[in-house]
């Protein structure tokens, strides 16, 4: 179950105890509010018996220290003052989140003694505690005693002298929050509860929050002419469907920004079956239309002043008779004829369309498409960055100066003339699957004839959007990547 924070943010600490937490930077500087948490020297005592000296993200844990006011005080290690980045200040709330355990009232003196806290650091703080909370239990009947006993609401006051802009600018964290762990939720939630249908439902629900959406169905999409994306879903008792979001923050008649993601809700490989070790984790193969749905609610939630355009592809990939075949030559929307060499090879299908679609109908500044794609990219890069590959050098970099900032990085690849060579196909316009090397190459490869001349970014999210390392800020299967990176783009380059 996740913790749910009520989150101020105050000029000086509330009368009341609980459990205070102060920040220490490395060397010989006292914790945030001194004073306050530590009037008779108890902490700076301990800090030397244990040789605490605020190495980055190490904890101080005190019981009942003397004459303090709180019940309990936690230290958190900031590091070398010159070296703290953005991430650095989410990691540090995500810790501090981490500590809360069965308080329900918590005070953060954030304003610690060599630091220059900036609003914009006390929000990425608390961004970074609202992040930790999530916890994906919701199918656990019974719970372990640590956590029955954990505080489930916890106000928070996080003492600061930049309370008032910090103030102004939660609305927006808790937006960008929100839309992290509804991507988190949809890639945890399990394949038998979510389906193509039912994930087109989670996404009509951002209406509540002015986003306009529309749904089609397999009937729709056919008279379009989405073969490519339909032979994905034929051999699923579960029909098809597509997702356009579109939220209208920014001027009339102006292009939007497009995202478009891959939902595949399930992926048995379809005939060319998968192995069935860690098939299961196949559930999470919605990774980048989750990650769209979770940016479009941030954008609507913080009003962001920009067009944008969300559109997810969601199939089913199962092996029943009326499963498409090795062999197969499909027609995907854009005329182009695709021959089916692994059927394993179907998240570029349901993308071809999308992308295609998309260019067509809303005439975007540029798409990125988000997409656990292929294994052949945790190969390549395992599973801390995800890869990127663009038509376009400034928006790539645009991409990798926001991956840098947020945390949540990425790796430029390589696209050429001779990759594409691999996907000619003898019977068709193109095959779905140029064999194991290169694979996520020349999967990009094959998006890229389907955008045309408009600036396009694919990223390759297989290993960053679900199993990817635990940290301070997310100890969920689900990650919710992509969310933070693309809103970090729109802040920076693209809103109003």
């Amino acid at each position: 179950m996740s913790v749910q924070y009520t989150i101020r943010f105050a000029p000086s600490a509330p009368a009341d105890g609980g459990l205070a937490i102060a920040l220490q930077l490395s060397g010989d500087h006292a914790p945030s509010g001194h004073s306050v948490t530590d009037p008779a020297g108890v902490i700076t005592r301990a800090a030397g018996i244990a040789g605490f000296s605020g190495k980055q993200m190490g904890v101080l844990d005190l019981l009942a220290p003397h004459q303090s006011p709180f019940d309990r005080v936690v230290v958190i290690g900031l590091g070398k003052a010159d070296e703290l980045t953005a991430y650095d200040w989410l990691r540090a709330g995500g810790k501090a989140s981490s500590v809360v355990k069965r308080a329900e009232t918590v005070t953060v003196f954030l304003d610690a003694p060599g630091t220059d806290i900036t609003p914009e650091k006390a929000v990425d703080f608390a961004t970074g505690l609202l992040l930790r909370a999530y916890a994906f239990d919701a199918y656990k009947t019974k719970k372990k005693d640590d956590e029955d006993k954990a505080a489930k609401s916890v106000t928070v006051t996080i003492v600061t002298a930049a309370h008032q802009a910090a103030s102004e600018r939660m609305v927006s964290a808790q937006a960008v929050a929100d839309g992290v762990n509804l991507a988190r939720e949809l890639v945890n939630l399990p394949p038998n509860v979510l389906g193509p249908v039912e994930f087109a439902e989670r996404a009509k629900a951002l209406e509540s929050l002015g986003v306009a959406v529309e749904i089609l169905t397999e009937t729709e999409m056919a008279k379009l002419g989405m073969g490519a994306l339909l032979g994905v879903a034929q051999g699923s008792a579960r029909p098809a469907r597509m997702a356009i979001m579109q939220w209208n923050g920014g001027a009339d008649g102006e292009a939007p920004l497009a995202f478009v993601g891959k939902g595949v809700v399930f992926d048995t490989g379809g005939i060319s079956i998968k192995p069935a070790a860690n098939m299961e984790d196949m559930k999470g193969d919605m990774g980048g239309a989750a990650a769209v749905t979770g940016l479009m609610h941030t954008l609507a939630a913080r009003k962001a002043k920009v067009n944008a355009i969300g559109i997810i592809g969601l199939v089913e990939n199962m092996p029943d008779g009326n499963a498409q075949r090795p062999g197969d030559i499909v027609t995907s929307m854009s005329g182009q004829t695709i021959e089916i060499i692994n059927t394993d090879a179907e998240g570029r299908l349901v993308l071809a369309d999308a992308l295609w679609y998309t260019k067509e109908r809303f005439k975007p500044r540029f798409m990125i498409n988000l997409a656990t794609l292929t294994g052949a990219i945790l190969v390549a890069l395992g599973n801390l960055q995800a890869g990127l590959f663009s038509n376009d050098d400034d928006l790539a970099n645009s991409l990798i100066a926001a991956g840098e900032e947020s945390g949540e990085k990425l790796w430029r690849m390589p696209l050429g003339k001779d990759y594409d060579k691999i996907i000619d196909s003898k019977f068709a316009d193109m095959k779905n699957s140029g064999g194991r090397y290169a694979g996520s190459i020349t999967a990009a490869q094959f998006l890229k004839r389907f955008v045309g001349e408009t600036p396009w970014a694919h990223l390759d999210v297989a290993g960053t959007a679900m199993g990817s390392p635990l940290n301070e800020i997310n100890q969920s299967w689900g990650s919710g990547y992509g969310v933070r990176l693309l809103d970090q783009l729109v802040r920076d380059r693209y809103e109003a």
